[in-house]
């Protein structure tokens, strides 16, 4: 039997063992729909007879067990999940965390299988009940930092410290992007409330890359010499399905000299750490990209190693819009662009909605041409603008610190996004407290 209550699916699922079916293991399929977060089972037998007995001044109460029935769960390409034994009652999978003896997965669409273990069946036999609770996804947003290290390569915490670090400054998810040093999923602790997504910062003398999502983004050594071995590198991780971005293209020290922009990539890295010239001149690069019709996610990373006075694990923040917390949903939404970047996890908050459009997203012009726009953690002096192909507009300049709701009308199509503008210490000109990916208005 199947029901489905706001944001469940609960499945009932009976069975019976025979006595003769002792020592076997059964398998009981369930089906799974697409869009699922998480996996929950829970099931109950009558494990133990009872039994009174008189004794002087008394009675005992005897309590064999007389069934014992493991349990398991195997996924619908045929791996095992976890098993458990006859120790838990209730287990639960994701993509993010696991009950212990599961492994985190993503709760993929077609047949799994409860596994049944029939240690012990009375002569009699036993009736099992399951209750599946399946957990639908749901748009949420989550803040997070896409760029860290760890002392894996050349950071000074490990990725456990660096995890619990992530949930102090108000992130929820993290990934972990050592130098050449591809990370594995199984390898990262499991912290609540902190999605850590596998990585590393592909580096070179010419250029630093992240490859994100994938344990073993491609074969052999990372060191290149040629060009031909640089863009197997790239070509490897996108067929193995790396999230990849173009990391702190104009930064002084280590800026990218490739051609990038032959590359395979997902992402432009535009906010490294601070906000400073190279960023402003990623920021300026990508706002020519856009003018020219190209269509070009952005993200922002910390770079973390250790703090400084400057530097701090969420400056900046990347706050993504994502059906689920799990890293598969996370960097896809990054990929359309579902994201924006504000300087810190406790900086400003902006939504964009274009008709059922969320910045990222591409609508028609001739169906949709406004912008309905709430920021809030603003404060005074702030300026708050819309910036398109066309140029920018200052949409308020906020007198004092509060939240505003405004709207934006497009004059043509093209593409708009926002920018909140702050002067972060008295005299010095305003930068980029938060910019958002566009909306894109197609004619």
């Amino acid at each position: 039997m199947r029901s489905i209550a706001e944001g469940q699916t609960h499945i009932y699922l009976e069975h019976f063992v025979e006595h003769s079916q002792e020592g076997q293991y059964l398998f009981l399929p369930f089906l799974v729909d697409d869009a699922m977060e998480s996996l929950s089972i829970h099931y109950d037998y009558d494990r133990q007879d009872r039994g009174e007995l008189e004794i002087d001044n008394g009675m005992f109460i005897s309590q064999p067990e007389i069934n014992t029935i493991d349990l398991g769960l195997i996924a619908p390409d045929g791996r095992q999940v976890g098993a458990s034994g006859s120790d838990k009652s209730e287990i639960t999978v994701s993509e993010v965390a696991a009950t212990p003896g599961y492994r985190a997965c993503p709760i993929v669409p077609g047949e799994w299988q409860i596994l049944i273990g029939a240690y012990k069946v009375a002569p009699e036999g036993v009736h099992i009940s399951y209750r599946v609770t399946l957990t639908h996804k749901r748009l949420r947003l989550l803040k997070g930092d896409l760029h860290a290290h760890t002392w894996g390569s050349d950071g000074v915490m490990t990725a456990e410290e660096l995890g619990w670090r992530a949930v102090r400054n108000g992130l929820d998810f993290l990934a972990i992007t050592d130098h050449n040093q591809a990370t594995s999923q199984d390898a990262l602790p499991q912290i609540p409330g902190l999605t850590l997504i596998p990585g590393q910062e592909w580096t070179h003398y010419q250029g630093h890359a992240n490859f994100l999502g994938v344990e073993s983004p491609y074969d052999g050594c990372f060191a290149t010499h040629t060009e031909a071995e640089f863009r197997e590198r790239f070509a490897t991780a996108r067929e193995r399905g790396a999230f990849i971005s173009i990391n702190h293209p104009f930064d002084e020290v280590c800026g990218f000299y490739f051609d990038w922009r032959t590359l395979p990539y997902d992402c432009l890295e535009v906010w490294n750490g601070p906000m400073r010239e190279s960023n402003l001149k990623a920021i300026g690069l990508w706002q020519q990209m856009l003018c020219a019709g190209q269509k070009i996610p952005v993200c922002g990373g910390s770079d973390y190693h250790r703090d400084t006075p400057f530097i701090f694990l969420g400056g900046p923040t990347t706050c993504v819009y994502a059906m689920s917390a799990g890293p598969s949903d996370i960097l896809a939404a990054l990929k359309n662009g579902n994201a924006y970047i504000t300087f810190a996890p406790n900086g400003p908050w902006l939504e964009l909605i274009a008709g059922e459009a969320i910045l990222g997203d591409t609508v028609k012009f001739s169906e949709v041409n406004r912008l309905d726009i709430q920021a809030g953690g603003l404060l005074a002096g702030d300026v708050l603008r819309v910036v398109t192909g066309r140029g920018s507009e200052v949409l308020l300049q906020a007198t004092a610190s509060g939240e505003v709701s405004v709207s934006y009308t497009m004059p043509a199509p093209g593409f708009a996004r926002l920018e909140v503008l702050r002067a972060f210490l008295p005299a010095l000109p305003v930068l980029p407290a938060l910019i958002t990916n566009p909306v894109y208005f197609e004619g």
